[in-house]
């Protein structure tokens, strides 16, 4: 015989149990520390998009997971990339350039471990411009009408700006081939709109809107690529292969470091710290740019990276003609221990 409470639900009893199971399972996913903690030495780019380790490193989340990160800036990606390979960095953050992907094709030993800043959605900082006479004339109305025309692109062949005029062009069903591509540093842009030696560009800020604010060129086309990957943290050989425990950790701690950055908390004290430790921008740039996406998943944008691989290659810019596998350029197993330890 079963007593009958007033006010007894059987209901609420199954409900705490289920938290109560759901708080042990959150435990039983959850990354110990690391004992002894573990030195992890990281070659990065001091630009936003690598942002997360800033906010990881500064409000002690690699410490919090046994791990001791040396942060050290380098010139460029090309430069971390010979650091990776060498084995004498475990992690880069760097941009996803032409070598890479032929260096993947010959069996480079190093792998995509956790996406960079993706773009954002909609008010990109990065457009293709073009000189404001021709559009004032009416002779150029579209992408179309830049056939045959010199668009500016910095990085030059293979680079990731060359990636983003070829969507650009892509809206006018053009290819790089059909213009004459000229490498000029985004410093230099600027100048080269004023003088008139370039009819169009591919610029990001500041230059963008020093540019146009000039009155030497006009948006023609913006938002190329909503929510793709430029950037990601790569991680050496020796560190995917040899220490994948590390490399987990590592992952964990920037995907929670993802969560801090989220809305009104971009601009948070201890994040706005954070970033200008590690860049060069100041508060008022911070304040007054438009921030790129810190995705709090950590998801690794695989279809994105595809099309980047696919777009260099039809453009004769790999070293081979093929499709990549891109099993080759990345691995999940890291962003997916940190949402299963997350319970995301």
């Amino acid at each position: 015989m079963v007593n009958k409470i007033k006010g007894f639900s059987w209901a609420a009893v199954f409900a705490l149990v289920g938290l109560a199971t759901g708080a042990v399972q959150a435990q039983d996913t959850a990354m110990a520390p690391l004992d002894p903690p573990q030195d992890v030495k990281v070659a990065y780019v001091p630009i936003m998009k690598f942002a997360t380790i800033y906010v990881a490193e500064e409000r002690g989340l690699f410490d919090k997971y046994g791990l001791n990160v040396d942060l050290e800036r380098v010139k460029s990606g090309t430069e971390a990339i010979a650091f990776l390979t060498q084995g004498t960095v475990d992690v880069g953050g760097i941009a996803i350039v032409t070598s890479l992907w032929s260096g993947w094709n010959k069996g480079l030993d190093i792998r995509i471990i956790a996406p960079g800043a993706l773009e954002p959605m909609e008010n990109s900082p990065t457009k293709l411009v073009v000189r404001k006479a021709l559009i004032d004339d009416g002779t150029v109305k579209s992408a179309a009408d830049l056939a045959g025309r010199r668009v500016a692109v910095a990085g030059g062949p293979g680079s990731g700006g060359e990636y983003l005029l070829a969507k650009g062009l892509e809206r006018g069903g053009l290819t790089i081939r059909d213009i004459e591509p000229m490498n000029i540093a985004n410093p230099d842009m600027p100048l080269a709109f004023e003088n008139g030696s370039v009819d169009a560009a591919i610029a990001g800020s500041p230059y963008a809107d020093q540019i146009i604010g000039a009155g030497h060129a006009a948006v023609l086309e913006s938002d190329l690529t909503p929510g793709l990957m430029t950037v990601a943290f790569v991680g050496s050989g020796k560190l995917v292969n040899d220490r994948p425990e590390v490399a987990e950790r590592f992952v964990l701690a920037l995907t929670e470091a993802a969560a801090l950055m989220q809305g009104d908390d971009y601009l948070a004290s201890e994040n706005l710290a954070a970033y200008l430790t590690y860049t060069n921008s100041t508060e008022e740039a911070l304040r007054a740019g438009s921030p790129v996406i810190y995705d709090t998943e950590m998801k690794i944008p695989v279809n994105g990276l595809a099309d980047i691989e696919k777009t260099h290659r039809e453009n004769g810019r790999t070293e081979y003609i093929d499709p990549l596998d891109l099993s080759n350029a990345v691995d999940e197993r890291f962003t997916e221990a940190a949402r299963k330890a997350l319970g995301l």
